[in-house]
C-alpha cells in the first residue's frame, strides 16, 4: 500500500516543523505559479485561464503518489511549446477545437505514463541521452524565446516555423509597440533583479503586479498594449477528452513524445533535489504511475499536459518544503484564486506573461553544459549541436526523433565496435596493461594477449573477428592468444559459434586459445553450450600468469578448477 501511495509514508510521521516549512513552501510556489501557469498555458496556446486548471489537481494527485516531496508538478516551458507545435498542426492555435484536442494530449500521455508505471519500463528514457536531450532543450529555449518576441514588441504576426517568425518580425519592426516594448523589458529586468536577489522572493507576482498597476495608472492599454482581459471565475468543470480512434492515433506521436521529455524533465529534477535529503527514496516507476495519474484525471477537468518544472521545484526546495504537503497548499491557493481573484487579472499585459516565460528559459540554454561536452567528449558534443540544428530546422517534433535516432545510433555504434587493447606485463610484477597507453611493458613474441571490454554477441562479433586477425597477423609466430575475459558479461549462441570457428581455423595454425577470468554469466552459458569439453579445460584459467604458466611450462596450479568452471 505504501509503495503505491507514498504520502502514507510522511502522513504517519508528520509534525508541527513539517507544516511550517510546507506552509511557508507552498504559500510561495502557489503565488509562483499563478502568473507562471497562465505564462505557460499561453505559450502552449491556451487561454491563460487553463494554465491556473493544470496548477491545481495535477500538483494534488502527485502529492499523493510521487515519491519526490518536493517536486512542483504543473505548467512547464518545454512541454507548452510541445502542444503548441504538435497541436497547431492539427487545429487553429486557441481555437475549440485545439483545447479539445490538448485535453485528449493529456489523457494520451496519461495512459502511456500509467502503463509505462505499472510494466516497469521506465528504463526506455535511457535511450534519450544527456547530450541529445540538453542539445534539444537548448533549442527548445530559443523557439520559445522569438515566439514570444511577438508580445514583447506588441506585433501581431501569423504563427509559423522559427525562420518564418523572424522573417515576419524583421519586416515588422516598423509596427513596434514602444509602451509594449519599455513594459516587457521592465519585467525582464525586474524578474532578473529578484532572481539575483533571492531565488524565494515571487518575481512573476511582482512583475504581474507591476504590469497591471502600469496599464490601469497609464493607461497603456488604449495604447496598444495587448492585455489577457476576462479571465472566467470558478473551478474548471467535469468534461470527458475526445478518445475516439482517430483523435488517438493523430496525437499518439505526440504523446509519446512529451511522455518521455516530460518524465526525464521530472525525474532529473527529482533526483537531483533527492541527493540533498536522505529520508527517502525517488522510484522511477513510481513516478511514471504519479505523473501518469497527474495527467489522466486532471484531462477530465480540463487540464493539458504537465510535469516536474525545474525552477518551481527549487524554490520549492529552498523555501523549505518537508512533504507533498507543499504542493497541496500551493493548489489550495490556486483554487481560493480562480474562486474569488480571477477578475483582477484583467488588465494583465500579454507582454508581462511573456517576460515571465523568457526569464524561465533563460535557464534552458545551458552554455556550461556545451563547452563541457566540447572539452570532454567531441562525439557528445557533436550529438548536441546535431539535436540543436535538426530541431531549429526541422521543428521540436522532428528535432526529438532526430535526437533519438541520434541516441540508437550511437548505442549501436558503440556496442558493434568495442574497445579492444593488447595486453603487455607491467615488468617485475604479474599486471597487464593496455600497451597503447603505457611504455616499456614486456610482450612476449610467442603468446599474444588480449582484453575484449564488451560482451560478445550477434553485433560485434564481425568486428572482433577482424581485430583478433588483426593482431595476429601483426605478430607473425605466435603460439597462443590469450583472452582476458573479465569484461565479457554475456555470450550469445552466434557467439559461440564464431569462438568455435575462430578456434578451428587457428588451431589450423597451431595457435591455440586461452581464456582467462570468465565471470559467472559468461561460464553458464559456455557449459550450456559444451564449450568446456570441446576446448578443452586445460584452456581456461583463473588469471593470465596461470595461463603463461601452463603455456610455458605444461603446469596447471592444483585446486582451481572449481573455480574455474563453477556454474550455477
Amino acid at each position: 500500500m505504501k509503495n503505491f501511495f507514498p504520502f502514507i509514508n510522511w502522513i504517519t510521521k508528520y509534525n508541527k516543523s513539517d507544516f511550517s516549512g510546507d506552509l511557508f513552501a507552498g504559500l510561495t510556489v502557489g503565488v509562483m505559479l499563478i502568473p507562471q501557469g497562465m505564462a505557460y498555458a499561453m505559450l502552449a496556446g491556451m487561454p491563460p485561464i487553463y494554465g491556473l486548471y493544470a496548477s491545481t489537481l495535477p500538483l494534488i494527485i502527485y502529492a499523493l503518489l510521487g515519491t519526490s516531496r518536493q517536486l512542483a508538478v504543473g505548467p512547464v516551458a518545454l512541454v507548452a511549446i510541445l502542444i503548441s507545435s504538435g497541436l497547431g498542426q492539427m487545429a487553429e492555435i486557441g481555437s475549440p477545437e485545439f483545447i479539445s484536442l490538448a485535453f485528449s494530449l493529456a489523457f494520451v500521455v496519461g495512459i502511456i505514463q500509467f502503463l509505462m508505471g505499472l510494466l516497469r519500463t521506465g528504463w526506455l528514457v535511457n535511450f534519450l541521452s544527456h547530450p541529445v536531450i540538453s542539445g534539444f532543450t537548448f533549442a527548445a529555449a530559443i523557439i520559445i524565446a522569438i515566439s514570444q518576441l511577438k508580445h514583447l514588441l506588441g506585433i501581431k504576426i501569423a504563427r509559423g516555423n522559427i525562420y518564418e517568425t523572424l522573417s515576419q518580425l524583421l519586416s515588422k519592426l516598423n509596427e513596434i509597440n514602444f509602451p509594449t516594448l519599455i513594459l516587457g523589458l521592465s519585467s525582464i529586468g525586474i524578474l532578473l533583479i529578484v532572481k539575483k536577489i533571492k531565488k524565494r522572493i515571487p518575481g512573476p507576482l511582482i512583475v504581474v503586479l507591476f504590469g497591471i498597476f502600469s496599464v490601469l495608472i497609464f493607461g497603456l492599454d488604449e495604447k496598444g498594449v495587448a492585455i489577457v482581459k476576462s479571465i472566467p471565475e470558478g473551478l474548471p468543470s467535469f468534461s470527458i477528452p475526445k478518445m475516439d480512434f482517430e483523435t488517438i492515433k493523430a496525437i499518439l506521436p505526440m504523446a509519446l513524445i512529451i511522455s518521455f521529455v516530460g518524465f526525464m524533465e521530472s525525474i532529473a529534477v527529482a533526483k537531483a533535489i533527492q541527493s540533498k535529503h536522505k529520508n527517502y527514496e525517488i522510484s522511477p516507476n513510481q513516478e511514471l504511475i504519479a505523473l501518469g495519474l497527474a495527467n489522466l484525471i486532471p484531462s477530465f477537468f480540463q487540464s493539458f499536459p504537465t510535469t516536474g518544472g525545474f525552477s518551481r521545484s527549487a524554490v520549492n526546495d529552498q523555501s523549505g518544503a518537508k512533504t507533498g504537503m507543499a504542493s497541496i497548499i500551493s493548489a489550495g491557493l490556486i483554487i481560493l484564486t480562480l474562486l474569488f481573484l480571477t477578475p483582477y487579472f484583467y488588465h494583465l499585459p500579454s507582454a508581462v506573461l511573456a517576460a515571465i516565460i523568457m526569464v524561465a528559459i533563460f535557464g534552458l540554454m545551458d552554455l556550461p553544459e556545451a563547452k563541457f561536452l566540447w572539452k570532454t567528449d567531441k562525439v557528445d558534443f557533436a550529438m548536441f549541436i546535431i539535436t540543436l540544428l535538426g530541431t531549429l530546422i526541422l521543428g521540436v517534433e522532428r528535432g526529438i526523433f532526430v535526437g533519438v535516432f541520434l541516441s540508437l545510433a550511437m548505442m549501436i555504434y558503440k556496442v558493434s565496435y568495442p574497445h579492444i587493447a593488447q595486453l603487455g606485463r607491467i615488468p617485475g610484477t604479474n599486471y597487464f596493461r593496455n600497451v597503447k597507453r603505457f611504455e616499456g611493458l614486456e610482450e612476449n613474441p610467442n603468446y599474444l594477449i588480449m582484453r575484449i571490454d564488451a560482451p560478445l554477441f550477434f553485433a560485434n562479433l564481425n568486428y572482433i573477428r577482424e581485430k583478433i586477425d588483426l593482431l595476429a597477423n601483426s605478430q607473425p609466430g605466435i603460439k597462443a592468444i590469450i583472452i582476458s575475459s573479465q569484461p565479457i558479461h554475456s555470450i550469445d549462441s552466434s557467439a559461440i559459434h564464431v569462438l568455435h570457428d575462430l578456434t578451428n581455423r587457428y588451431k589450423e595454425q597451431d595457435i591455440d586459445f586461452y581464456f582467462t577470468g570468465l565471470i559467472g554469466p559468461a561460464r553458464d552459458k559456455l557449459k550450456l553450450a559444451n564449450i568446456y569439453a570441446d576446448f578443452g579445460q586445460e584452456h581456461f584459467f583463473l588469471e593470465i600468469t596461470d595461463a603463461i604458466n601452463y603455456i610455458e611450462n605444461g603446469v596447471i596450479i592444483e585446486g582451481n578448477n572449481s573455480y574455474i568452471f563453477q556454474t550455477n
